[in-house]
């Protein structure tokens, strides 16, 4: 009995273990053996579960986080009170019930559809109920017109992902993107944005955690670190060469406290390829360059330097 207990515990914990990594083994291909492995992986403040605005650089929508320390911050729809009209709360949709079922009853047991309330058979009572009706009629209409009606005195409509953007060369690969962002990028930081992605492709290539470290967050570094030992133990090593950014915009900036957030769509080409340890022989990948369009989220700390924070596939 025992150790068919235990036996179930075992596989459970192996239907677990496989539901997480065959989908992620399953979007990973041979050609995507860099930096980050081709999946969505990081955080990025309190947007974590919201997709970044799409870009001339990534105009379609980024997959959401496959590996992420940040719970789930997107609010459930409460639908349960949005079935239909007399599924409303309060005073409005308890008299509309109330006139309903007055009239079924009055249906079901002869005295007609108007026979529920208080049995007023008669012509007067039957103006009365239609009367009753109207109002009731009115002030729901009312109410639904108020209710949808757009206010944009307080709250103004969001502009569109891509309004107001020049897209302005910087002169180090990089568009300004949006020109009224929450917080301002400066050309410099764009430079360091570009400078990350070489930077961070060569330390992957050389397998150097030290520099991993300088130029991420902890949560990143574990990722780039657990893809290194896995890896290792294929007994292969993934070398990244020639890394040139082609295009790139700002998604969206933001501070959340004393922290900085810059989103990027990068659009990229590398040489990346999968060399046996043991043999030097290429298994994976070629010398032939390959273009990469992915979407990197910095972090900015007071006194830091810009750090890579998170890495999104688009779809």
């Amino acid at each position: 009995m025992i150790v068919s207990q235990r036996a179930r515990a075992w596989l459970k914990t192996l239907v677990v273990i496989l539901s997480v990594t065959v989908p992620l083994a399953a979007t990973m291909s041979s050609a995507d053996a860099r930096a980050g492995r081709g999946v969505s992986s990081g955080s990025r403040g309190m947007r974590t579960s919201a997709p970044p605005p799409m870009t001339q650089t990534a105009p379609s929508a980024a997959q959401p986080m496959q590996r992420t320390i940040t719970p789930n911050t997107t609010a459930p729809v409460n639908t349960a009170n949005r079935g239909g009209f007399f599924n409303r709360p309060g005073l409005l949709g308890g008299l509309a019930a109330g006139f309903l079922g007055a009239g079924l009853f009055g249906m079901l047991f002869g005295n007609g559809l108007f026979g529920g309330l208080g049995g007023l058979s008669s012509i007067f009572g039957l103006l009365v109920q239609l009367v009753l009706i109207y109002f009731v009629a009115r002030l729901a209409m009312s109410w639904w017109a108020k209710r949808n009606a757009p206010s944009y005195a307080n709250n103004a409509p969001p502009p569109s992902p891509n309004e107001g953007q020049n897209y302005a060369r910087t002169g180090f690969g990089l568009g300004t993107g949006s020109n009224s962002a929450p917080l301002e990028i400066t050309p410099e930081d764009y430079e360091v944005f570009e400078r990350r992605l070489s930077e961070v492709q060569d330390a992957w290539s050389n397998e150097d955690m030290n520099r991993l470290h300088s130029l991420a967050t902890p949560e990143m570094v574990s990722y780039l670190s657990q893809d290194l030992s896995a890896n290792s133990a294929r007994g292969v090593v993934n070398k990244v060469s020639d890394v040139k950014l082609l295009q790139g915009d700002l998604a969206e900036a933001w501070r959340e406290g004393p922290t900085d957030y810059a989103t990027v769509a990068l659009r990229f080409s590398l040489v990346d390829k999968t060399i046996d340890r043991a043999s030097g022989r290429v298994v994976e990948g070629s010398d032939v360059p390959q273009e990469a369009t992915e979407i990197w989220t910095f972090v900015r700390r007071p006194g830091s330097e810009w750090e890579l924070s998170a890495i999104q596939q688009t779809n």
